[in-house]
């Protein structure tokens, strides 16, 4: 571990699993641009064996080729992330290589393990350039699964312009890739049930002898699993980090969140190739998950840096930080 974590540890026995107590620490110092905390399980740090080879909780200030050409096969849980297409942005000038980053996250990517790509089409021309659609099917071509095509809709787009000759767009697709079937489904139930409190009872089929399968009673609850269109408001409300802004592009601090929640656990490590303004890894480290970034605009890591100290300052005011979670408070 590198010297400037220079938190130490002792592992405690309580209810048959292993919990991190901190016992001697001094303060991060918070000039570094990397930081690496390792996730212990069951007193063994599941990283310690790779850390020659790359380091976690840590945004790298290069390509994403670079940075998964010295990661492992099957490292990565889960990606999030949004990559820029079609010259709707200008970031600062960088370009990448698409086709090349399919193939190394499937590569880094574990048995189980998801990839979730944000992305949407722009107007070429009076048509729309179907980018979205190509990236999804090589997608497919590399190995992964579709394993589902959800809708980032946006709540307060521009007004709309009827000259145009088309309706308003305003959604992107979130496309969600799996190596197999996910290893990780935390269901979000947020959506009202109307008939919240009742006994459902009915059937389920029949068997092969014709007879009907009796549901075993049960009280339906308040509320119920999500769509896949989830609804987001952009522009100034996706963020309270104003630093965030100086990038071209954020993406809803919610929208990456419901997605760290649904296909990832605690202490899972979650990757972001194309970093941006650090959403993905700020959203990380408020719900204990491991991180990597890459980034390879200088200008955007400075943003980063900021947004992730400000993510631990945030964690440190939680109460008894250091029994609640995995990650012991020597952030």
């Amino acid at each position: 571990m590198p010297a400037y974590a220079v938190a130490r540890f002792r592992l405690v026995l309580c209810n048959c699993c292993y919990k991190l107590v901190r016992f001697n620490s001094t303060e991060l110092d918070l000039k570094y641009k990397t930081f690496f905390f390792s996730f212990l399980c069951g007193g063994k740090n599941k990283f310690e064996k790779f850390k020659n080879m790359i380091e976690i909780n840590k945004n790298y200030n290069e390509s994403n080729l670079e940075t998964m050409a010295k990661t492992p096969d099957n490292f990565i849980d889960l990606t999030v992330t949004s990559p820029p297409y079609d010259d709707l942005r200008i970031y600062n000038g960088y370009s990448f290589d698409f086709e090349s980053t399919a193939k190394e996250l499937y590569r880094v990517t574990k048995d189980g393990g998801v990839v979730v790509w944000v992305i949407g089409d722009s107007t070429i021309k009076g048509s729309e350039s179907g980018t979205s659609f190509r990236q999804a099917l090589f997608f497919m071509s590399v190995g992964f699964n579709l394993h589902d095509t959800m809708i980032y809709a946006k709540n307060n787009v521009y007004a709309h312009d009827p000259r145009n000759k088309r309706y308003k767009q305003c959604f992107e697709y979130m496309f969600v890739f799996s190596k197999g079937k996910p290893n990780t489904y935390n269901e979000i139930k947020d959506r009202p049930n109307k008939h919240a409190g009742k006994i459902l009872r009915g059937t389920a089929g029949r068997t092969k002898d014709g007879i009907k399968r009796e549901l075993k009673p049960m009280v339906i609850g308040d509320f119920q699993a999500r769509f896949n269109i989830w609804e987001y408001t952009t522009g100034g409300n996706v963020s309270r980090d104003k630093i965030a802004f100086k990038h071209p592009a954020i993406f809803p601090e919610k929208l990456v969140e419901d997605h760290i929640i649904s296909w990832s656990n605690e202490g899972d490590l979650v990757y972001d190739p194309f970093m941006g303004s650090g959403t993905t890894a700020k959203m990380s480290i408020l719900n204990n998950r491991n991180w990597i970034g890459s980034e390879i605009s200088s200008e955007y890591c400075n943003i980063i840096e900021e947004r992730i100290k400000k993510a631990w300052e945030e964690k440190r005011k939680e109460k008894d930080l250091t029994q609640k979670t995995l990650f012991g408070d020597g952030m």
